[in-house]
């Protein structure tokens, strides 16, 4: 079954661990995107994640009704049929939900995997992300502890933001000090005495050691990838467990250094969010190929074109075999090639 069951799911994730390496976590917008990572995780023997944010699911419903949860459930059934095609496992989740978003996004996905379940079948996603970066950190807390009991019935995870990523991400943005890029050792461990490890639901915590989101120059951005070692030790002494008790997850990594994703990997990341390089990837060979055919795409001085070069599958092709480059890429830089269970 290419989509995870939550067994299977848990087990990626244990095994990303033990194993030292990370999945790539691809938003996706549109059936060709999806298609492109199914191509390019397929090419690198690698399971993944495929995720959506409320942008991209009020893309998928049509951008002109901002219906996002029904973009997302759209996103999900296209992905549980198509994904059967090929020989990799991948996982659906939703990306960045801030608090105005749960009860329009997450809130009534939520409603509808606990129908699923209900009903003897999986949750439709295999983890949903609450983003309280935004609000004050108890309150984050908060949210997060009414959402996890939720997500442990289903038998889905929760991935939850303990620090600020800098920059923008479908219209969610974050400025502030320098300071506020590092989460703490004393923030994690506010979260883990109310939240738990794993025993009162599993979770996945996106901390930040610089990460910013969008689009900067290798050395435009002061990556700290050692302070997720520091936390995971200083977590580990505080609640008496073994080494890297949490589940990591890396945001706003595009123009990291492969030594920065390699030292984040080491230190327990398991899950990598890529977007805004896979995006380049699938538009810049959109523009090349119009450069390249533009008296084919274009109804040039009275001439009628070239068909077979204006018509989108043509185009499409070439665009989602870029980006499954670009993901053939995260899985080297992650380690999750030729890693798949399948």
């Amino acid at each position: 079954m290419p989509v995870a069951s939550p067994e299977q799911y848990a087990d990626m994730l244990d095994r990303a661990k033990a194993g030292g390496f990370a999945y790539p976590a691809i938003n996706v917008s549109s059936s060709q995107t999806i298609n492109s990572v199914l191509q390019g995780l397929t090419e690198a023997g690698s399971d993944g994640i495929l995720q959506v944010t409320t942008g991209g699911a009020d893309y998928f419903a049509g951008h002109t009704v901002k219906a996002r949860a029904t973009g997302a459930l759209a996103f999900a059934k296209y992905v549980t049929e198509v994904a059967k095609n090929y020989p990799i496992t991948v996982a659906l989740h939703t990306d960045h939900c801030p608090k105005d978003a749960l009860p329009g996004f997450v809130l009534p996905l939520l409603e509808a995997s606990e129908e699923e379940v209900k009903a003897g079948r999986n949750p439709i996603f295999q983890s949903h992300m609450w983003d309280g970066s935004a609000v004050p950190l108890d309150e984050n807390i908060d949210i997060a502890a009414e959402l996890l009991p939720r997500m442990k019935n289903i038998n889905a995870i929760l991935e939850i933001e303990v620090g600020v990523v800098g920059g923008e991400e479908d219209g969610v943005q974050h400025e502030g000090s320098n300071e506020a890029l590092y989460t703490t050792v004393a923030d994690v461990t506010k979260a883990v005495e109310r939240l738990g490890l794993g025993e009162n639901g599993r979770y996945i915590s996106a901390l930040t050691f610089g990460n910013v989101h969008g689009v900067y120059k290798p050395g435009g951005v002061k990556l700290r990838p050692e302070l997720l070692g520091e936390i995971q030790e200083g977590i580990a002494a505080k609640f008496g467990t073994g080494p890297k008790p949490l589940d990591l997850v890396f945001h706003g990594g595009s123009g990291s250094t492969d030594d920065e994703i390699a030292l984040a990997v080491a230190n327990g990341v398991v899950k990598m969010n890529i977007d805004t390089d896979t995006q380049y990837a699938f538009t810049r060979s959109i523009a090349g190929y119009m450069y390249s055919n533009y008296e084919g795409v274009l109804k040039l001085d009275g001439e009628v074109g070239n068909k077979k070069q204006y018509d989108p599958r043509a185009w499409g092709k070439v665009a989602e075999s870029a980006m499954a480059v670009r993901v053939v890429e995260a899985t080297k830089q992650l380690g999750s090639y030729g890693q798949s269970q399948n």
